[in-house]
């Protein structure tokens, strides 16, 4: 027989062994199914990213077909262009080229030399190049068309071009028009993911990567062939292709390759095993590539080995638990036949026990003649002892109040049966013969056993019945009241079962309610969008013709006075641009751009512009200087920040302002929180959370500049739609500090801030003398003020009105030197369009300035991208002026 200290030894060898295998078995089990979950995930996603690029492309796929059917542009294969003539020629491409928003359009003779081209104003222009040597000019001789991704020649910039043959009517080549799309932006929203994105070519070439290290490399050798070719091509010029050092080591079912990558100071790759992810883009002879992280597949894995350890663990102790149960049991069973022993031996003791009671009771029903026992009048319960004959022995008060038996009949003595027929004759108990029941309740009392049950009898009361047989013969019976019971658990089901419908009813009212609100939302942003566009047009006549009407004023109350007016309607503008801005947050459409930016630039900029605010009002202004940076939207941002810091100074009355961040540690990362401290009233703590909802504000504002309680709802949607956590902790008495959370960034990413451009100096207004200006407007005061204003800055003003008049009064060789054009100009007219035919009637292209209510930023990127200017309306006399001043100059 085995010793106990062996039993233990092979107990815990198998629990030991047990658990290994069991980890084993778990964590490869899981580490498979989630590497091909993931691996399916990342299949989806690599088709996302391969419809996007195909998309991208076909953006501007037809654009040189289309061209290549302008009749200007087979003219000018034709025949020996002028210079006036290749001057037009790169104008209008660059007008193609601006309008697609491609990087070149460039037009080629059948030689593959360069005619025009949309960068001839660069120094690195297409203009005279020869791209013969290029594979997209052989393909689209020969073919017809041609595709081809390099680095280009001239520019140094890759993209992928796209050229198209143009024939004459006898079918006849006589040259092709290219377009280069650049692709740096695609690049630019790859990163946006952990993974690593990239395209190969057909020689195995990384062309683009979502990290600039893995760009260039081979994915595969090259033969002697292939390297001839691209040296022939120029296909990458002089970038050296470097090998990139992987290891394949695992193979799966749906072309997911488990690989490890060499790590390099130039080549940084994930740490372990990553999953390698391949698909071929259609139409095309290239790859997109997915590098994927196995991190989370290999912590589930982990997980899960834990978890079959566990439920190892969990059967063995359950089995040993078994085990000691049958051991417990039998000791329970040997005890318990030695504890049998001991109860026998006082078996008799408490049969005596139990006659001493009986005697006690005896004895107390003895006390009085009449049966009411004076021991048994302190129970609240009826009472009632009979005897082994069935005759009463003793009775409390309490009894014969809840039956209301006469006088008479209670009497020592007295058989039951002859109270239970009183109660028959009173209907108490129940329909049936009388005899059958009174017998039937003898028998129940003779047998001795004992009963619990309930009554209700006709006045609506209901008793609890108790009965237990006495020792020697006998029975004792308890009769307690329990309708108050009885009638408050009625009343709680029915309070129950009727608040249950509330809640459903309530359940449903809500869920409508909930609709109908969205419904309102949706209808109530579109209003506001449509309502603040059609309210910023009067108002932008109504601050130009506020500007004009101060230079009219002789005296001081007069300019008071306009002073005041243009006050409000800055404070109305301001009102109108928050609920735009709310408005294009809630229905999506505000643009949003995160990327890694350095924030000390940015609070300097906050402290220069408030500065001088805050000392005006007696305040102290102090930015700490910091080279953190963040990743986050950088105009969104300073917006959040210069809300904090205006709310500061317009809720302060001394003290100081400070603008610091710190340093958190969160569950997603490392974190960056940009704090703003006051010294002003502080904020309740009952109204910490009302602040942050639209028209709400504090009375401690400043008499003359309160605001209009938007600001703060601006913040909180906009820190929503950055995932940026915003908050506060105030005390009343010493000051509030409002706090935005924004994810660390990288630094190596981080573009450095764009030098401010230093403003030439204006004397008075030297550039706007003698100079002329047309204001296409469909707002006819806007006309008028518009006007007014650059008459009295001695600019001559031909035209003031709408397309029509504009388009009627063109004539050739007489454009003014500057258009102040509107976008939207009624009647189905647009303002590029407009202008692009005023052009064409004028033979000249004079300079322009956007002025408008859209404050869309795609219209805003192609303004600067055309070299106009752009105000949005309503517009402020002082910028209007300034940004005329500076286009005039810029055209001098």
């Amino acid at each position: 027989m085995p010793t106990p200290r062996l039993r233990q030894f092979w107990t815990l060898l198998i629990l030991l062994t047990g658990t290994v295998a069991s980890m084993f078995a778990g964590s490869q089990w899981a580490w498979q199914r989630s590497l091909h979950a993931e691996s399916d995930s990342v299949q989806r996603q690599l088709a996302l990213y391969g419809q996007t690029l195909t998309q991208r492309i076909d953006r501007y796929r037809t654009l040189p077909e289309v061209l290549a059917l302008d009749a200007q542009l087979q003219g000018a294969l034709r025949r020996t262009l002028s210079t006036d003539e290749v001057a037009q020629l790169n104008r209008k491409l660059e007008q193609a080229n601006g309008a697609s928003q491609s990087s070149t359009l460039t037009l080629l003779n059948s030689d593959g030399l360069a005619v025009a081209a949309s960068n001839w104003r660069s120094a690195t222009s297409n203009v005279g190049q020869d791209y013969s040597f290029r594979p997209y000019v052989q393909q689209a001789l020969a073919q017809g068309r041609g595709s081809f991704y390099g680095i280009g020649v001239t520019t140094g910039v890759p993209g992928y071009f796209l050229s198209q043959a143009i024939r004459d009517d006898h079918g006849h080549t006589l040259g092709l028009v290219v377009i280069k799309i650049a692709l740096q932006e695609l690049e630019r929203e790859w990163l946006q993911t952990p993974d690593i994105v990239l395209a190969s070519d057909a020689h195995g070439v990384v062309f683009l990567a979502s990290q600039d290290a893995w760009r260039y490399r081979l994915l595969q050798p090259l033969s002697d062939e292939e390297r001839r070719e691209l040296n022939a091509t120029r296909q990458y010029a002089n970038q050296p292709l470097r090998p990139l050092e992987m290891q394949v080591e695992d193979r799966m079912d749906n072309g997911g390759r488990l690989v490890r990558v060499a790590s390099s100071p130039d080549m940084p790759a994930p740490a372990g095993r990553v999953l390698w992810q391949s698909q071929t883009l259609p139409g095309t002879p290239w790859q997109l590539h997915l590098v994927h992280d196995t991190h989370s597949s290999l912590a589930d894995s982990r997980w899960a080995g834990a978890a079959g350890a566990g439920g190892w663990l969990a059967l063995a102790l359950l089995v040993l638990f078994v085990r000691q149960r049958q051991r417990l049991a039998r000791l329970r069973q040997r005890s318990r036949q030695e504890l049998e022993t001991v109860l026998q031996q006082h078996a008799q003791e408490l049969r005596t026990a139990q006659d001493g009671i009986v005697q006690a009771a005896q004895q107390a029903a003895q006390q009085t003649d009449t049966g009411l026992s004076r021991s048994l009048e302190h129970l609240p319960q009826g009472v009632v002892i009979i005897d082994a004959d069935l005759k009463l022995v003793a009775w409390n008060s309490r009894y014969v109040e809840l039956f209301r038996y006469p006088a008479d009949l209670m009497q020592v003595g007295r058989p039951i049966a002859d109270l239970l027929r009183h109660n028959a004759r009173r209907g108490l108990l129940g329909p049936g013969p009388v005899e059958e029941a009174i017998e039937r309740r003898l028998a129940h009392l003779r047998s001795g056993n004992p009963h619990l049950h309930e009554s209700a009898k006709e006045d609506g009361t209901v008793l609890e019945i108790r009965g237990n047989p006495l020792p020697e013969g006998g029975f004792v019976t308890s009769y307690a009241d329990i309708t108050s019971y009885k009638n408050a658990a009625r009343e709680l089901r029915s309070l129950a079962d009727a608040l249950e419908q509330r809640v459903a009813d309530r359940t449903r009212d809500l869920d409508v309610a909930r609709q109908e609100a969205e419904r309102a939302n949706r209808s109530k942003t579109r209003f506001v969008a449509a309502a603040v566009h059609d309210l910023l047009q009067p108002l932008n006549a109504a601050r130009m013709f506020t500007s004009l009407l101060r230079s009219h004023l002789p005296d001081e109350a007069g300019r008071h006075a306009a002073d005041s007016i243009e006050g409000a309607l800055a404070a109305q503008d301001a009102i109108l641009n928050s609920l735009l801005d709310i408005s294009r947050m809630e229905s999506g459409q505000l643009e949003v751009h995160i990327r890694d930016v350095p924030l000390g630039p940015l609070l300097q900029v906050l402290g220069h512009n408030f500065g001088v605010l805050a000392e005006s009002q007696g305040l102290q202004l102090r930015c700490v200087p910091t080279r953190a940076v963040v990743r986050t939207d950088e105009n969104l941002l300073r917006r959040i920040l210069q809300n904090f810091v205006s709310n500061a100074i317009r809720y302060s009355r001394r003290g100081r302002i400070v603008v610091g961040c710190r340093r958190v540690k969160r569950v997603d990362g490392n974190h960056l929180r940009i704090e703003v401290h006051d010294q002003g009233p502080g904020i309740p703590e009952a109204l910490q959370r009302e602040i942050f909802e639209e028209f709400r504000r504090l009375d401690e504002g400043r008499a003359d500049d309160r605001g209009a309680g938007l600001g703060l709802a601006i913040v909180e949607r906009l820190g929503r739609l950055l995932g940026h956590e915003i908050g506060l902790r105030s005390q009343l008495g010493r000051g509030s500090v409002f706090w935005v959370c924004v994810p660390l960034g990288d630094p190596a990413a981080a573009q450095p801030p764009s030098a401010p451009a230093t403003a030439q100096p204006v004397s008075d207004d030297a550039p706007l003398q003698g100079s002329s200006a047309w204001v296409i407007e469909d707002d006819g005061p806007t006309c008028a003020a518009t006007r007014a204003l650059l008459q009295r800055w001695g600019c001559d003003v031909p035209l003031a009105g709408g397309a029509p008049q504009a388009l009627e009064q063109a004539r050739p060789g007489q454009a003014p030197q500057l258009v102040l054009l509107d976008v939207h100009l009624g009647a189905g007219y647009q303002g590029p369009e407009v202008y692009a035919e005023l052009c064409q009637r004028w033979g000249q292209s004079p300079a322009v300035i956007l002025v408008t209510a859209e404050r869309d930023a795609t219209l805003r990127r192609q303004a600067a991208e055309r070299g106009w200017g752009f105000l949005a309306k309503p517009v402020r006399a002082p910028a209007l002026r300034a940004l005329v001043s500076q286009t005039l100059l810029r055209l001098k």
